[in-house]
Parts: structure tokens; C-alpha cells; sequence
């Protein structure tokens, strides 16, 4: 994957953060979906009183690219870190849920998962490797 590319999406991702409705937690989380036509879709974490109702940031960038009818992706950029940090101080990697529904849209083999604190600052995984022997659609198959 390209470094401007890379950079794009953190800097997507870090300006998202700023947007996130985090007053239970205070953990802001911004993300960059990067679909495989090279459009970018955005997400920010959504929380809710009642917990349970709360969206990550990156639910709400595939909920968000799904209702626009991309369903092919190539990557996602997480940005994540407590309110009161300009630059977050450690990375925030995707929850299971967030995970499970990377599976369903993404091929584990080669969708990236870029954490980040700044465009500096980044380490790309997997999905296989944040997901071990993840369920997805294949396993469905008959």
C-alpha cells in the first residue's frame, strides 16, 4: 500500500476523531474505510446511555459505505485515544464485534487494519491476523 495512501487515511481518521459523541467513555475514535474503487468512507464512535445501542467508528464507516452500495474494501485506518489527548498516547485496535463485521465484508487474507496515532506513527495487520480462524460468509457455504 502506498505511504500517501496510508497517510491520507490516518489524517482522514484523526480528523474524524474530533467528531465522535463519546460523553460516557470520553474515548474518541475516528476511522477511514478505504473501499476497493479508492473511495474513502468515514466513521466516528456514536456511544448511547444504554451502552448496548453505542457504534464504533468503524461499524459506522461500513454502515455507512454498505448504504451506499460499496461492499469491496481494501483497508481501514483507526485512530483512537482518550478526550483530552491531541495525539493519542497508544493505538486502538478494532473490538470483536467490529471484527466479525470486517469478516463479513472483507477477504481476511489481504484487508489491511492500520492503527495509528499520527501519520508517523502506524502498524498495518491483517484481518486473519486480528481474526484467527474468523466466521465469515465462506463458512457458510454448502
Amino acid at each position: 500500500m502506498d505511504n500517501k495512501v496510508i497517510r491520507n487515511l490516518i489524517e482522514t481518521a484523526a480528523a474524524q476523531r474530533a467528531r465522535s459523541y463519546a460523553p460516557y467513555s470520553h474515548y474518541r475514535v475516528g476511522a477511514a474505510l478505504l473501499g476497493e474503487d479508492g473511495t474513502i468512507f468515514t466513521g466516528c464512535n456514536v456511544e448511547n446511555a444504554a451502552y448496548g445501542p453505542s457504534l464504533c467508528a468503524e461499524r459506522t464507516a461500513f454502515a455507512k459505505a454498505v448504504s451506499e452500495g460499496i461492499r469491496d474494501f481494501d483497508a481501514i485506518c483507526i485512530v483512537g485515544g482518550k478526550e483530552e489527548e491531541a495525539v493519542p498516547s497508544g493505538y486502538s485496535v478494532p473490538c470483536g464485534v467490529c471484527r466479525q463485521v470486517m469478516m463479513e465484508f472483507c477477504d481476511p487474507e489481504t484487508f489491511r487494519i492500520i492503527v495509528a496515532t499520527d501519520p508517523d506513527h502506524y502498524e498495518i495487520f491483517f484481518l486473519k491476523d486480528l481474526l484467527p480462524r474468523g466466521f465469515g460468509p465462506g463458512n457458510l457455504k454448502g
